[in-house]
């Protein structure tokens, strides 16, 4: 939510704090830089110290950054408010580390096999959920530059709860029974030796550098919308509305294909198919965001962008894992992350290079006294991009599951268990030969049909009931 609470206002917070559009830029950027050499260090602690302990210093860091990038605009006479806002931004950037690559290790830990991808999805969508929040929120509360003191202290409410309910409710780092063998194995490889498997292991490398420009392509996607759309006349609150719609639809998509994916574990169909479908629409975007009037085409594309390609990273998450065993969860899914934002950071600055001033007649609607920018150029090669990214996916990525085909050869051993069950035999013994009873000294005599048998006392019945 706090990543990009300033970009859907960025023309008010220019003139409100006299920034140029690079520094806003920048305010969003940051997430991308910080992540790639911090990245690593959550991963270790991820996979070292445990989700509760993860979680929980997540939660105090986004409270810190939080409540540093509004000083600016409720303490009086500060000079430099950008080193203010980056700060903080740093220290949320830092936090999303730790909590973003926390649902592919939740779901293994906590939930059985049938579970963990859907599980993963609701994990992996309260990202996306907080920039809709932000896209909706930020645009609602700033109608002027008066409102931003109240939109910055409005997004230290969310953050404060969240630190609470981290400290006070998160006790354990695991459930006491291991939901499945993936669990009962899961961090089995050390954490310098897990990342050199991932290097070696050709298909996921395939997906790390695939699926990672594919979140480097969303995330310069949805910090650039306000700007690409404002250039072709759209209003700040329409911008929000193709964020809004780009989240809705893609939370929507990612249950469907959750459930889905839970039931077949088709985890490498159903990524190839969305990563299609996302480039064919990123392609739709390039074309019909450069023409004027068309808001439903617009908001359609939107709609089409979450539904194919924010629906797709779950399931991918858990190909990470799939294709990494006996890796942690952590390291798998976090390298791709920090790929992803290492990409983004490539292709964001690529896309601001690539814009030219707009000649001629210009329908913008963007506030910050600057000359409207032509984004072209930048978009069709944004969709280029997304196209080499799945071709690649499609053609060359094939792998095992090997966690699925661990934990096909034997069952978790539940850790409160503390007698093992006795193997019974094929063959029914006799009761005589049960243990506890007496054999008799002298030879068997054949018994007689069963009218003429003759009672057996009633203590040796009770003898042979309790020996049963």
């Amino acid at each position: 939510m706090l990543w990009l609470s300033f970009a859907p206002v960025a023309d008010t917070i220019t003139q409100h704090f006299f920034l140029s559009m690079d520094q806003v830029n920048w305010l969003s950027l940051i997430y991308l830089l910080v992540s790639i050499p911090f990245g690593m260090a959550a991963i270790w602690v991820l996979d070292s110290v445990g989700l509760r302990g993860a979680t929980i210093l997540g939660a105090w860091l986004n409270l810190a950054g939080s409540m540093l990038r509004a000083l600016p605009s409720m303490a009086v006479g500060i000079p430099n408010p950008f080193f203010f806002f980056m700060s903080g931004q740093s220290l949320c950037a830092l936090a999303q580390t730790l909590v973003v690559f926390s649902p592919a290790k939740l779901a293994a830990l906590w939930f059985p096999e049938q579970q963990r991808a859907t599980a993963n999805m609701i994990g992996t969508m309260s990202n996306p959920l907080g920039i809709l929040v932000a896209n909706v929120l930020s645009p609602a509360l700033v109608k002027k530059a008066e409102d931003i003191p109240i939109m910055l202290g409005v997004y230290i409410a969310p953050a404060a709860l969240a630190c609470l309910l981290a400290t006070a409710c998160l006790w354990e780092n695991v459930p006491p029974v291991p939901p499945s063998v993936g669990a009962a194995s899961s961090t089995s490889e050390d954490f310098s030796h897990g990342l050199k498997l991932l290097i070696k292991n050709k298909a996921y490398v395939i997906l790390a550098v695939c699926f990672g420009g594919g979140i480097g392509a969303f995330t310069s996607f949805s910090a650039l919308l306000e700007q690409i759309l404002c250039a072709s006349g759209y209003s700040n609150e329409f911008s929000g509305l193709c964020g809004a719609l780009f989240i809705v639809f893609g939370i929507l998509g990612a249950l469907i294909l959750g459930l889905y994916v839970d039931r077949t574990k088709h985890f490498t169909e159903a990524t190839k198919i969305g990563l299609s479908l996302t480039s064919m629409t990123f392609v739709a975007f390039a074309l019909v965001s450069q023409l004027q009037g068309q808001t439903l085409a617009l908001a359609a594309i939107c709609s089409l962008l979450g539904l194919f390609g924010f629906s797709v990273a779950p399931v991918a998450m858990e190909l990470a894992v799939e294709c990494s065993f006996p890796v942690g969860e952590g390291s798998s899914a976090g390298l791709i992350f920090i790929l992803g934002q290492a990409e983004g950071v490539l292709i964001m600055l690529l896309l601001m290079a690539l814009t030219v001033k707009r000649t001629g007649s210009s329908f913008s609607t963007c506030g910050h006294g600057e000359d409207p920018l032509d984004w072209t150029v930048s978009l069709l090669v944004l969709a280029s991009l997304c196209a080499l990214f799945t071709c690649v996916m499609v053609l060359f990525f094939h792998t095992p599951y090997r966690r699925l085909e661990a934990e096909s050869l034997g069952h978790p051993v539940p850790r409160t268990c503390a007698v093992e069950p006795e193997i019974m035999s094929p063959t029914p013994k006799s009761l005589l030969q049960s243990p506890g009873l007496p054999l008799p000294a002298g030879p068997l005599q054949e018994v007689p049909g069963p009218v003429s048998a003759p009672q057996e006392p009633p203590e040796h019945a009770e003898n042979v009931t309790r020996a049963v």
